[in-house]
């Protein structure tokens, strides 16, 4: 079950609120009432597969795990490190048995010619971030940054919360511990939460999924029998299509945070409108950025340790990110990339790319969807094929391609791209602005987009979001 389904917003939804309105005066039991409609959400995703049914039972042993760990931390202080490297390794283990065993597994078995068992096991939902979530919590009881919670449903509320618990935002534990214990309900934090909700929602039906269609349409074609401007064309799509999706994704959360009487960190803002590729990872998955910033660049010694040590730093955080993005060979070399990329901003382009935007601009629009090029394809011969295919002047194989193939995905696809481009600029802004003090536009113009997307919802044009794999 995902946010932009009809099941979702027709059953589970209003049988969460209903709940939980009535049982509005006991903060306690509305606390209850989260932990409970969130396992509940998360165990209709898990039993998809029924084969995985036990991660239902892993994931509530890792909340009362670090639930426990914390209070230790806090209360036993002779050995709160000990109960911190504990607390770390449990959850590194977990996401490293689930998400990276089999990679390393099968790389060291092709390069040792070893015989390491080989297992194809399915990603628990959301593991990667509430794991983070989870070690969050635990180094700051650590650091004191953050009392441990004493009341179990209040933990268990702050992990599984259903808004965030499946793809983001990160958020730490002291960004939402004043509201576990006392939250403000109004209809105007209603009313703003369902608008916010809404424009997700378009964002993520009514333009990423139309613009995965050419994504996907490319895949069946295969790489080798596309042209290169259909594979601009394409990745270009793809680009808009994450944004979109994610971004259309952490607006829904937010939304539903905002109703229920929680305030959930920002997750984007309009990052491709950067100059720079470091601007880029500052607007880009917020959360993510702030979460290695505190947790692994700044106790590395962040830049307070000379040039080399800082550059080391910057290459670590970004190793980890493309890895803790998938467990591929492209995440990897998509980090290494944004970190080559971000050493030559800081080291040589990147004042002057800020002081001459435009150029800046053009810089980014070739940058961008060569990024996630690397990012999308996770087999590294189809990535090299697809290279090829955007810059035709490397060493290709011919294949055979439809004359005038890009000319038939504009026919079809140019309204999206045009949306697309339209709701990246300061111009969907400004038309914002501008609707602000015209309350019936903003209404018809909200009830049209939710209205617009059950239509596409029932008949079928739905998708995943792109970052439940991660």
């Amino acid at each position: 079950m995902v946010f932009s389904s009809l099941e979702f917003i027709f059953i589970f939804l209003p049988i969460f609120f209903i709940v939980g309105y009535i049982l509005m005066p006991n903060i306690r039991l509305k606390n209850l009432v989260i932990l409970l409609g969130s396992v509940c959400f998360y165990s209709i995703g898990v039993l998809e597969t029924p084969e995985t049914w036990f991660y239902i039972p892993l994931f509530l042993q890792t909340i009362i795990v670090n639930y426990l760990l914390g209070r230790m931390i806090q209360e036993i202080q002779k050995f709160s490190r000990l109960f911190l490297i504990l607390g770390i390794v449990y959850n590194i283990f977990w996401l490293f048995f689930f998400k990276y065993s089999n990679f390393f597994s099968t790389n060291l078995n092709q390069a040792f010619h070893l015989s390491l068992p080989e297992r194809n096991i399915l990603l628990p939902i959301g593991i990667s971030f509430y794991t983070f979530q989870n070690l969050s919590y635990l180094v700051d009881v650590y650091r004191k940054n953050a009392r441990a919670s004493k009341n179990l449903i209040d933990y268990g509320a702050y992990i599984s919360m259903f808004p965030q618990l499946i793809a983001g935002p990160i958020v730490t534990y002291s960004t939402v511990a004043d509201e576990l214990k006392n939250r403000k309900h109004s209809l105007y934090y209603v009313d703003a939460g369902l608008r916010t909700f809404t424009a997700g929602l378009g964002y993520k039906v009514l333009i990423a999924n139309q613009l995965g269609g050419l994504w996907n349409d490319i895949q069946t074609i295969g790489f080798r029998s596309i042209s290169t401007p259909l594979a601009w064309l394409g990745i270009i799509a793809y680009s808009l299509q994450l944004y979109f999706d994610f971004y259309g994704y952490s607006l829904m959360a937010i939304g539903l945070g905002e109703i229920m009487g929680f305030h959930l960190p920002q997750n984007f803002n309009q990052p491709y409108q950067s100059v720079t590729m470091t601007e880029f990872w500052r607007r880009w998955h917020m959360t993510l950025g702030s979460w290695f910033r505190d947790y692994i660049y700044i106790p590395l010694g962040g830049n307070r340790k000379g040039k080399f040590k800082t550059i080391r730093n910057i290459f670590i955080v970004w190793l980890l990110t493309g890895f803790w993005h998938g467990a591929s060979w492209n995440f990897i070399l998509w980090g290494l990339f944004l970190f080559v990329i971000m050493m030559s901003e800081k080291l040589l382009t990147g004042n002057y790319l800020n002081q001459h935007r435009i150029l800046g601009h053009v810089y980014m629009l070739l940058l961008i969807p060569i990024s996630w090029t690397i990012f999308a394809i996770t087999d590294m011969h189809s990535l090299g094929i697809y290279f090829q295919r955007l810059f035709p002047f490397l060493p290709h194989e011919t294949g055979r391609v439809m004359q005038g193939d890009y000319l038939n995905a504009l026919q079809t696809y140019w309204k999206y791209f045009l949306a697309g481009i339209f709701f990246c600029t300061p111009l969907s802004q400004k038309l914002a602005e501008k609707l602000k003090d015209i309350p019936y536009l903003k209404a018809i113009g909200y009830t049209a987009v939710f209205l617009a997307c059950v239509y596409c919802m029932y008949q079928g044009l739905n998708d995943p979001f792109l970052y439940f794999r991660f």
